[in-house]
């Protein structure tokens, strides 16, 4: 096995990490009789040589011997092996038709893999259920003749009995169709005769009718939910045990050590790590089916609720997924999907209620018809347990708990106080209540002094020390109490004294600043940070000077420095603070103007909108055209374009057709995240009223 595996001159290429000097090691080490050396080699060519879905020159070198172990039946974990080739696969044949610059090799590993279909389609009726389940993905990917594909497919239904093998199957079919389409029409008619079998089994059906819809989305009618709802609530009644569906996990690799690095980077592994969970074996399936129902959104309301309704506590933990999904992902009234998911807080298994906390949290911006049920919840579980509860050994207990406080502190509710009091006296996951303090000022006396007591304690030369101590100064910006001001200071001039400038000092400079003349005592250490070497520190430094000093003659020198620097946030700082300046301001607007050709769009809109705020209504042909474009071009900066035509007035009624074509808009833009979204939205419509 393995012949001219060391005659390959390995260290000419490369992957993630590297050279892939290491990948005969990792092939050799996939036939080790140790399971734990197994697993750490899989792991290691997934992290390296298929690192996040990229395939390398190399990834496409090492096929042959993939190849190889998948098929020799003494091979150890060869499900493993033959789900790598197939994951492999995927991006292949997804991306082999774009051109790429770099060391991808998609082209080049599709052809490999489609020139080894029939492999494929052996391992596919493979003795081995786990091979087979693991191969058949690949008869959708792989074959490029559709009317064989179609055949082998239709075989294999036949074939098997397994739920997860026949999802897998109509699946594959689906996965033709959208890469083969002269494959449809066999395929649609294929699912409609299944839906409509009584005999297949209501899972086999409910797949056919979602199926069908992927393959033909523009022929969804009104009554595919329901008939899906209809078999869903029919599949319900036959609970499928786990062990007939779930694969067997692969030993586990040991954790890697967590010492020094922060609980918030173990806690986002963490949740990447149950997100990546499956509980039922029509999770895939269902998540399919909303994709392809994407913005009908009071469909898939329908859809979520039943799944919401059903008996198994897996498939609802599921569906509270996809509901996070459909609310952060499209627009709509989620009034109905929020007050399902807070139904879920009163389930019997803890990781539900944990789990239906935290998407209220991430939805917190629309959580407010769960504000009661949250807050029963908190308070019955403070009853029950203990007022300490956030601090409960009970692992499970404690992360509802701490969810439940969190999405319940996001909503402005006092009653989350008592426990964020005992996680900031107690340290037990104290940066979870941190991140969220912010959210209740009316709590700022209990709060402000326990915040300002941790940024004291802060060492500024430890690494990370920028998401603790950036979280707490957030949390005292947001909580707005003046009594943080000496905390802040001294925090600054500890950043400072130690070389933490951008990583401390500029948030710090920042939080300072809000506070305005109430700040005064921090001029002092201010002023010497305006003439840093470090360009955002400077930045920060000259906008805390105006915003608390308001002395035009000292700091528009500064800013015009600023402006002159090629530095893209530097012009956007400045810019901002001319802006609020006004029309003192108004010498630096031959430089901002010049900056309207900026090859940056950011740069373009803030410039654009100080342009407005000095000189008004005089520029307001120029603002709109680079305002307007820059939206165009990039929607991330639609909330800040919105902000500045409200600024604007009736001067921006041009804008009333780019308002309106915002909000027409069905799907949220994933770099804004639903928080901003909804703001933008409630900002364009309060314009639009305005304007007409």
């Amino acid at each position: 096995m393995f012949d001219g595996l060391h005659d390959i001159d390995w260290s000419s290429m490369g992957h993630a990490y590297g050279t892939a000097e290491e990948i005969p090691a990792l092939l050799t080490a996939l036939r080790s009789p140790d399971a734990d050396e197994r697993a750490k080699a899989l792991d290691r060519y997934y992290g390296a040589v298929h690192h996040q879905g990229d395939v390398y020159e190399a990834t496409t070198v090492s096929l042959p011997f993939l190849l190889e172990l998948a098929g020799d039946d003494t091979t150890p974990d060869r499900a493993e092996v033959v789900r790598l080739l197939v994951s492999i696969a995927g991006t292949s044949v997804e991306r082999c038709d774009n051109e790429y610059v770099g060391d991808v090799d998609y082209a080049g590993a599709a052809a490999a893999l489609r020139a080894r279909a029939e492999a494929f389609v052996e391992w596919a009726s493979d003795d081995d259920l786990r091979v087979r389940r693991a191969a058949v993905p690949a008869l959708g990917l792989l074959i490029e003749d559709a009317r064989w594909a179609m055949a082998v497919l239709r075989e294999r239904l036949a074939s098997e009995s397994g739920v997860v093998e026949r999802l897998l199957v109509l699946d594959a079919a689906a996965e033709l169709v959208l890469r083969r389409p002269e494959a449809k029409d066999e395929a649609t008619e294929w699912f409609a005769t299944l839906a409509a079998d009584e005999e297949a089994g209501s899972v086999t059906r409910l797949a056919a009718v979602v199926q069908r819809a992927r393959c033909a989305p523009q022929d969804i009618d009104d009554e595919v939910v329901p008939t899906a709802i209809a078999l869903l609530r029919e599949s319900a009644g036959e609970a499928v045990p786990e062990e007939t569906w779930a694969d067997p996990s692969r030993p586990e690799t040991p954790t890697a050590p967590t010492d020094g690095v922060p609980p918030q980077v173990v806690a986002a592994f963490e949740d990447l790590d149950r997100q990546g969970r499956v509980h039922a074996p029509t999770t895939g399936l269902l998540r399919a089916f909303h994709d392809a129902l994407a913005g009908r959104v009071p469909e898939r309301t329908a859809l979520i609720e039943e799944q919401l309704r059903g008996p198994e506590l897996g498939s609802r933990l599921d569906a509270i997924r996809m509901s996070a999904d459909l609310m952060k992902g499209w627009r709509g009234d989620h009034t109905r999907l929020i007050l399902l998911v807070a139904e879920q807080l009163d389930a019997p298994h803890p990781d539900v209620v944990a789990e239906a906390a935290a998407v209220l949290d991430a939805c917190h911006v629309i959580a407010e018809p769960a504000r009661e049920a949250l807050a029963a919840l908190v308070d019955s579980q403070r009853a029950a347990h203990g007022p300490d509860v956030w601090t409960t050994e009970r692992r499970r207990l404690r992360r509802a708990h701490q969810e439940a406080v969190r999405a319940l502190t996001r909503l402005g509710d006092l009653r989350a106080v008592p426990s964020l009091l005992v996680a900031l006296d107690s340290g037990v996951d104290a940066w979870r209540a941190v991140e969220v303090a912010g959210a209740v000022p009316q709590g700022a006396d209990r709060l402000v002094p326990r915040l300002c007591e941790l940024l004291r304690g802060i060492d500024p030369r430890q690494e990370w020390v920028d998401m603790s101590a950036g979280a707490l100064v957030t949390a005292l910006v947001r909580l707005g109490d003046p009594a943080a001001v000496p905390t802040l200071v001294d925090t600054l001039a500890r950043a400072t004294r130690h070389g933490q400038g951008s990583a401390i000092a500029r948030p710090v400079l920042k939080a300072l600043g809000t506070f305005g003349t109430t700040a005064a005592s921090a001029l002092e250490a201010i002023r010497p940070l305006t003439g840093s070497s470090d360009g955002q520190v400077r930045t920060a430094a000259v906008a805390a000077l105006w915003e608390i000093g308001r002395d035009p003659g000292e700091v528009l020198p500064l800013l015009r420095e600023l402006l002159a620097d090629d530095v893209w946030y530097s012009a956007t700082g400045a810019a901002d603070v001319l802006g609020r300046i006004g029309r003192p301001a108004a010498p630096a607007l031959p430089r901002l103007r010049e900056l309207l050709d900026h090859d940056y769009e950011w740069v373009r809109v803030h410039c654009a909108a100080a342009i407005w705020d000095i000189h008004g209504e005089t520029e307001s042909d120029t603002v709109l055209e680079v305002l307007l474009g820059a939206w165009r071009q990039n929607q991330a900066t639609a909330g800040f374009v919105v902000a500045c035509l409200d600024r604007m007035g009736r001067a921006a009624r041009p804008a009333l057709s780019s308002l309106r074509s915002e909000l027409e808009r069905p799907a949220r833009d994933w770099l804004l995240g639903i928080e901003k979204d909804e703001q933008l939205q409630r900002a364009a419509r309060a314009l639009l009223a305005r304007l007409t």
